[in-house]
């Protein structure tokens, strides 16, 4: 499963993105193990958990509105947080 970061959630992970294996699962429970993955954040980031509360979702490049939709092995999925701008 590849997990692509933008944004604040990249800050706070420290990453652009990064590859697991946790089989089929839902979104939300992936979610979890990411915000347990990296719980710290550098200074004046904040942390990936409260990042992800704010943030919307792309499974395979489709917009993810139920937490409860299951992920597959080889899913891409997008954690968007909010942009500022236009």
């Amino acid at each position: 499963m590849l997990i692509r970061y933008f944004g604040a959630a990249k800050a706070a992970a420290g990453l652009e993105e990064e590859t697991l294996d946790l089989g089929r699962l839902e979104l939300g429970e992936l979610l979890e193990k990411l915000a347990a993955r990296h719980p710290d954040a550098p200074e004046g980031t904040p942390v990936l958990q409260t990042v992800i509360r704010r943030s919307t979702f792309l499974v395979n490049e489709v917009a993810a509105r139920n937490r409860s939709v299951v992920l597959e092995p080889g899913d891409t999925i997008d954690i968007l947080p909010p942009f500022a701008g236009g």
